[in-house]
Order: structure tokens, then C-alpha cells, then sequence
């Protein structure tokens, strides 16, 4: 077992594959939620652009621990993050064929962008900091 601990070796092909995992994390995390947000407060009179948005914050919190589980390195929770969210500005913008102009749509995405990258970097250092075993084998007696 030559070499560093945790070297990081450049795979574009384990990027790429992380990249689509996250994308795939984030849409079908927010599925879930707009869903669940949806049928739990149907019939509390509130508007649905507030549900979205407490769908939206949700799945902030959700994607930080898909950065947990998929990535699992806090220097590159927030690359990972703006990736996931830039993907999505591009959607967006293919989607309704215009690029996003009202405040509250930016606004929305920046808190998500904070909490996803912030909740996940932390996330992250926790499991990084942990101590690391240096020997498995039994102690003998000397």
C-alpha cells in the first residue's frame, strides 16, 4: 500500500458519474418533496409558490447528504453544489425558454446553494476528521 493517504488522482469518468449521480439525487429527492409537501398541506389555503419554496429548502438538506454519501470530500461539496444548481439555472432556462429573472426564483437557489454546500461540507468533515485505525491486529502483551 504505497502512496498517500487520500491522494486524489484525477478521473474525469468518476466525476462525470458523480456529477449525474447528484443531478439525479437532487430532481428525485425534489420530486419527493413537492410531492410530499403537496399532499400534506393540501387544504391549508397557502399559496403554492410557498410550498415549492419549502420543497426547494428540503431538498437543500437532502443533497447535503447525498454529498455525504456520494462524495464524501468537504473541499469539493460546494464545486459539487454549484454544479448540481447551474445544471439546474439551465433546465430552467431551456424549460420555459427564458432566463430566470424574478428575485425570488435567485433568491431561493442561493439559500439552497448555502445550505446544500454549508450542511454538507460540515457533513463531510465530520466523517473526514474521524480518527483512522492504525492497527487491527491485537495488542500483545511485551
Amino acid at each position: 500500500m504505497a502512496g498517500q493517504f487520500r491522494s486524489y488522482v484525477w478521473d474525469p469518468l468518476l466525476i462525470l458519474s458523480q456529477i449525474v449521480l447528484m443531478q439525479t439525487v437532487y430532481y428525485g429527492s425534489l420530486g419527493l418533496w413537492l410531492a410530499l409537501v403537496d399532499a400534506l398541506i393540501l387544504g391549508f389555503s397557502t399559496p403554492p409558490g410557498r410550498l415549492s419554496m419549502m420543497s426547494f429548502v428540503l431538498n437543500a438538506l437532502t443533497c447535503a447528504l447525498g454529498l455525504l454519501y456520494f462524495i464524501r470530500r468537504g473541499k469539493q461539496c460546494l464545486d459539487f453544489t454549484v454544479t448540481v444548481h447551474f445544471f439546474h439555472l439551465l433546465g430552467c432556462w431551456f424549460y420555459s425558454s427564458r432566463f430566470p429573472s424574478a428575485l425570488t426564483w435567485w433568491l431561493v437557489q442561493v439559500v439552497c446553494i448555502a445550505l446544500m454546500a454549508v450542511i454538507g461540507e460540515y457533513l463531510c468533515m465530520r466523517t473526514e476528521l474521524k480518527e483512522i485505525p492504525l492497527n487491527s491486529a491485537p495488542k500483545s502483551n511485551v
